[in-house]
């Protein structure tokens, strides 16, 4: 079996904080339209995970993340290529409420930071080329619903420091955790926009295991075979629950507004049935299960990073057009003109005696659908040849050779 993989703490929160409220009547419509917009971010991140996880290793990701940087890309979409991003992020809502639901769903976000018992941020930008004409209602849009200013930059004559200069501004965001989110060569003088996103979570627990009770012991990685890792240990009252197939495990952070949603399948050998059968709805079935218990925990301390070019993937969940250049997004420039050339991702998670801290950052790239190479420059600064000719007969009338044009 692969080492045991984790979901981003920072998705399943938001799972596990909005799935099981209610909706009413009384509320108000933003209210109803972030429920369905995390209810479809869920469906979206949970299918990313299914197409992700045959991937050989340990596996980290932030669907929230990467569903808000393309939020931002579908914000120009027209056509074919919105219909299927639709389908394929699970966006159910018409884009002009879609927009404002992720604005609410991020003011909610940023309420947790302010409250300061944990560290949340989530912060979005777009990179335009100087040279190039966006919409206005675009550019409004993108920042007023994601907060997302525009930055002009040089992509037609200073591509790397371009890219050094965006990798700087994910690094920041992240608190120095994400580095080198774009790698040299994914941008260059076709390049017309970069959309990233940004994401930094920081939490202790709200019952911090005990250094001195971490021992070395073993992980199974298959039934017979193990590695020696760090087990913490801790007995508490937790929400706990389980079925013929796994348990789960919720564990909270300061504050109580997130946690860690642990699912470990009953065999050793039993995580490949339980990825397969991992849905939006066989999840928001198996959350009833839990019940506060006293409960006695043991949970290996962990660090990784993942990394992924989301493309070819997110082209087979539904949504290949976007990445043709015979895309439409014309809500971007009002031309068919642009492409989405890469979708780029990269995240961190470090779990420890004290709490987690993680981060992730997106970045979709877009490209100009056409080469566009510069007019050629003829300078006649030197002696020619020059002919007078009869065109319909092709006669050459007058012939002749400039050597000094001032004689």
């Amino acid at each position: 079996m692969k080492a045991l993989q984790w979901f981003t703490v920072c998705t399943i929160t938001i799972l596990t904080v909005t799935v099981c409220t209610s909706s009413s009547a009384l509320e108000p419509p933003d209210a109803v339209d972030a429920e369905h917009l995390v209810k479809g971010n869920a469906a979206f991140a949970l299918d990313l995970y299914r197409a992700l996880h045959k991937q050989e290793g340990n596996l980290f990701l932030s669907p929230y993340s990467i569903s808000t940087a393309l939020a931002m890309t579908y914000g120009g979409a027209r056509g074919d290529p919105r219909e299927q991003m639709a389908k394929a992020l699970k966006f159910t809502l018409p884009q002009n409420q879609l927009h404002g639901a992720f604005a609410r769903l991020q003011a909610q976000l940023n309420t947790e930071q302010d409250k300061g018992d944990i560290e949340l941020t989530v912060a979005n930008a777009l990179w335009a080329e100087k040279h190039y004409s966006f919409l206005e209602d675009f550019i409004q849009s993108t920042n007023k619903n994601y907060g997302a200013p525009l930055n002009r930059v040089d992509f037609t004559n200073t591509p790397e420091e371009t890219r050094k200069r965006i990798n700087k501004w994910a690094e920041q965001k992240t608190n120095d955790k994400i580095k080198d989110l774009i790698q040299p060569g994914v941008l260059n003088a076709l390049t017309r926009l970069v959309l990233t996103n940004a994401i930094y979570f920081k939490g202790n627990w709200s019952h911090q295991f005990k250094e001195s009770e971490t021992k070395n012991d073993r992980f199974w990685l298959t039934r017979d075979k193990a590695v020696t890792v760090p087990l913490m240990t801790q007995k508490g009252d937790f929400s706990y629950g389980k079925n013929e197939d796994m348990q789960l495990l919720a564990l909270p952070y300061v504050g109580d507004n997130l946690s860690m949603l642990v699912l470990l399948p009953n065999e050793v050998d039993g995580l490949s049935k339980l990825e397969t059968t991992l849905t939006e709805d066989t999840l928001a079935s198996w959350l009833p299960l839990l019940r506060k218990r006293e409960v006695r925990v043991f949970l290996p301390k962990f660090t990784m990073t993942s990394e992924f070019n989301l493309g070819k993937i997110l082209a087979a969940m539904g949504m290949p057009d976007a990445f043709t250049p015979q895309a439409d997004f014309s809500g971007m420039t009002g031309n068919r003109d642009l492409y989405i050339n890469a979708v780029i991702h990269k995240a961190f998670v470090d779990v420890n005696e004290e709490g987690t801290e993680a981060a992730a950052s997106t970045a979709v790239t877009m490209k100009f659908t056409s080469a566009g190479t510069p007019p050629p420059e003829f300078r006649a600064d030197h002696p020619f040849l020059f002919l007078i000719r009869h065109n319909p007969s092709g006669s050459i009338l007058f012939l002749g050779r400039v050597a000094d044009p001032a004689q």
